[in-house]
């Protein structure tokens, strides 16, 4: 990361610019929920760029996540908003950064508990940040949040089950499932661990095929 500028444009609206090492330059305009004052954008921009100058982008995005509970309460919102939409800017340089979410069709089959379990599920697949740190810090074994234990407000009600795949020596990414507190956890842990011994076991034919 070379540069990462934020700037406001008034009437809640944010000037986003990131340019890379690789000469990429991008600028995207987030709607926020209200105008930051003078104070606060000051604060965010020199946290920002300290978060992530000069760092790799998926080490970029982690310390962006990490930068949100450093924030007040009242103004999580606006950097939350601010930080989910850098790290999708990021992701836009490598196909390995990104977050793909699937299987949301699913919790149709909770529709009775919809308001006090399945909403918060949902809002929490919107916090791609917070999901790709969590997601990122699942490299050996198989990890296992529950609620508070995330660490992250707005995964209160739900549990994210997940781990690495890849080759023995290094873990390339990472897969999970998120969902309410009370899933069937001994199943979802044994379905993760099972498509991740799959996954890594499928890359290591492909590479020993390739070489």
């Amino acid at each position: 990361m070379r540069h990462v500028e934020v700037v406001s444009l008034g009437a809640g609206r944010m000037l986003l610019v990131v340019i890379t090492s690789s000469g990429r330059v991008e600028q995207r305009i987030v709607e926020v929920a209200e105008e930051p004052d003078d104070q606060l954008l000051s604060d965010l921009r020199a946290r920002v760029i300290g978060a992530t100058l000069g760092r790799r982008l998926p080490e970029a995005s982690l310390t962006l996540a990490d930068m949100i509970e450093s924030f007040g309460v009242n103004d999580r919102p606006i950097v939350t908003s601010i930080v989910t939409a850098l790290t999708q800017t990021f992701s836009n340089e490598r196909s390995d950064e990104r977050l793909a979410v699937g299987g949301t069709a699913n919790l149709a089959r909770f529709g009775a508990d919809f308001d006090s379990a399945i909403r918060p599920v949902l809002e929490a697949l919107e916090e791609q940040v917070v999901l790709l740190k969590l997601l990122g810090e699942a490299t050996t074994g198989v990890s296992v949040r529950i609620g508070h234990e995330t660490g992250h407000e707005a995964l209160s009600s739900t549990a994210v089950v997940a781990t690495g795949y890849g080759s023995a020596e290094q873990a390339l990414a990472t897969l999970g499932t998120v969902g309410p507190t009370r899933i069937d956890y001994p199943s979802t842990i044994s379905a993760v661990a099972a498509v991740s011994r799959y996954i890594g076991r499928t890359l290591t034919d492909t590479w020993s095929l390739d070489h």
